[in-house]
């Protein structure tokens, strides 16, 4: 058997200026969008949608762009460098995904809601507690998916500085949380989206720059990358067969089918792929966007696999473990082999520009997660559920009260299809839920921003602590929280006509809180060398995925709720949202 190439090491000495401007420039850059994006200073609309203007190619790009995350550009290939076809599987799990997204969610959800999923409910289950259900489950979602991308970034930099200090990881951590939290507060949506929008071309270009370098350097053979690939990786050909990371043990193989359910259904129930939608005019440019996503998803997963494979056959799969030991710099020292080697220019050069590349990957995705959680918080929580207050009770026809429905608007204001005819309430404010308007947009963008910060701080220290592990593994479990918590209440909400209110609340919590419990008690947090408490052992759920068991809860949770419920679902509200959902009328 061959030995591995002589192992590269990240560039020392005055390379790193290189490596540093270009991060530089990144940032200048993505600062100098959000500052154009910040002049024109609108209300919510503009602040959580873009001003709903952008064409369904250019939502495309921001789609993909906010959904190929560090996870996927560093955290796959990482994985595929490491355990060969297992980690594969990650990549096809992400892309089936769209999948579910494209039949059952996209239009549907641009049709119903107006800016989070919480307006998909809240249009027949108007109530306070559903509110802040939905809107809680996306702050949780959104953290567990923000903790993966802020510690990708510390990996990156780390291996940028030659060093692989906890002290260089922790300040790039804080330095990405301040920066994601200038972009959501003076940009907003539309900020974020033209960040999205420059960040997938260039991880796209990148991506692609290295595959066809790789190819030259095998010729177009394949087969020759495989085997090299097989030989560097320290397992032989079990590195290009199944099981070498899942099937080790029942358990094992277990875990494997948890992650793979969870990233399946996962997608559909993400706070701020969900949000993306809002920012295109139609439900079909929403539908179009969601196809233009999918071939840029794809194609940008094809060549992931290629990327993980030339890592462990140019790099090794040892050296990519001592670099880092979850994988994530796979792609950066892929980049560095291909570019000629450490010491050389062009590797120097190579090297820099794909870190570069991933480090904007990071900035763009966390900016969409960190504006999803606080809207989240400012829409649903704050103005939905706290401050909103009851509507007085209107008499029907009859003497009957017409609780629920929707009050009669002129013609003409029907005719817009916006938000106040089919709310009823005054453009300048924000019509709650259970009635009359609570605040202004005004206030609500206000605290939007203020929960920017909150939560921005949170993400921080939460990522302090899980810097060790595989950036990919950690989207797991977000995808994990996203199906058992959002997608069972979306889709009841949608499709079963006998959906109830105690449904609805029972539905996310039967699914948010098991998927919480079982993570805190896995051998994520407690009993393993790379567990986030690796001296402790506390754990007694024996998968690292809690999907196989909190998905299924999710959605029984909210047929028991469904069933036990002392107010029947109301066929008016639910006829509405049919309506709605099915033609777009009286669609924001």
């Amino acid at each position: 058997m061959r030995t591995a190439t002589p192992p590269p090491v990240a560039p020392a000495g005055d390379h790193h200026d290189l490596a540093v401007v270009l991060f530089a420039v990144i940032v200048l850059v993505t600062l100098g969008i959000t500052f154009w994006a910040g002049r024109r200073r609108g209300g919510a609309d503009d602040f959580y949608a873009g001003g709903r203007d952008f064409t369904p190619l250019q939502n495309g790009f921001a789609l993909s762009g906010d959904y190929l995350s560090a996870a996927s550009f560093l955290g796959v290939a990482g994985l595929i460098a490491l355990f060969g076809y297992d980690g594969v599987l990650y990549s096809i799990g992400f892309l089936v995904a769209w999948l579910v997204v494209l039949m059952l969610v996209a239009e549907l959800v641009r049709n119903a809601g107006r800016y989070t999923l919480a307006d998909v409910l809240a249009l027949r289950l108007r109530r306070r507690k559903v509110r802040a259900a939905a809107g809680g489950a996306s702050i949780v979602v959104t953290l567990f998916y923000l903790v993966a991308q802020m510690v990708g970034a510390g990996s990156l930099v780390a291996l940028l500085l030659g060093t692989n200090s906890a002290e260089a990881r922790t300040w790039t951590i804080v330095a990405v949380g301040g920066l994601m939290i200038v972009y959501v507060t003076v940009g907003g949506m539309r900020a974020t989206t033209w960040i999205q929008i420059v960040k997938a071309f260039l991880l796209v270009a990148g991506s692609v720059l290295l595959t066809v370098l790789l190819v030259v350097r095998f010729h177009g053979d394949v087969a020759e990358l495989m085997r090299q690939a097989a030989q560097h990786s320290g397992a032989g050909q079990r590195y290009l067969e199944p099981g070498l990371k899942y099937g080790k043990s029942f358990t094992s193989r277990l875990d494997f089918f948890s992650l793979g359910l969870a990233l399946v259904l996962g997608t559909a129930g993400l706070p701020h792929i969900l949000s993306r939608f809002y920012t295109v005019p139609t439900a079909r440019a929403a539908r179009r966007s969601t196809m233009w996503a999918i071939g840029l998803v794809g194609g940008f997963y094809l060549m992931a696999i290629a990327l993980g494979l030339g890592a462990t056959a140019l790099v090794g799969s040892a050296e990519v473990r001592h670099a880092n030991a979850a994988g994530n710099t796979a792609v950066p020292l892929l980049a560095l082999v291909l570019g000629g080697g450490n010491g050389s220019t062009g590797g120097v050069v190579l090297f820099a520009l794909i870190s570069a590349i991933a480090f904007a990957t990071i900035l763009a995705v966390v900016a969409g997660l960190t504006l999803a959680s606080s809207a989240a918080f400012a829409h649903d929580i704050w103005a939905g559920a706290w401050r909103g207050r009851p509507r007085r009770p209107r008499t029907g026809r009859g003497g009957r009260r017409a609780r629920g429905r929707r009050a009669v608007v002129p013609a003409s204001r029907r005719a817009r299809g916006g938000a106040e005819a089919t709310t009823g309430a005054a453009p300048a404010t924000t019509a709650t839920t259970d009635g009359g308007p609570a605040t202004t947009e005004r206030q609500e963008v206000l605290v939007a921003r203020i929960a920017a910060v909150g939560i921005g701080a949170v993400a921080i220290v939460l990522s302090l602590f899980a810097q060790q592990l595989n950036v990919a593994f950690l989207v797991g479990l977000a995808f994990a929280v996203a199906a058992s918590a959002n997608l069972p209440v979306l889709l009841y909400s949608l499709f079963w006509r006998r959906f109830t209110v105690r449904g609805a609340v029972w539905s996310v919590y039967g699914g948010l809180i098991p998927a919480v419990v079982l993570v805190t008690f896995s051998p994520v947090v407690s009993g393993t060398k790379v567990a986030l408490f690796p001296g402790v052992d506390f754990h007694w759920f024996p998968l690292e995925n809690p999907g196989i068991v909190s998905i299924p809860l999710g959605f029984l949770a909210g047929w028991i709720g469904t069933l036990t419920s002392p107010e029947p679902a109301d066929p008016d509200r639910y006829a509405e949202l049919e309506v709605r959902a099915l033609t777009g009328a009286g669609a924001a």
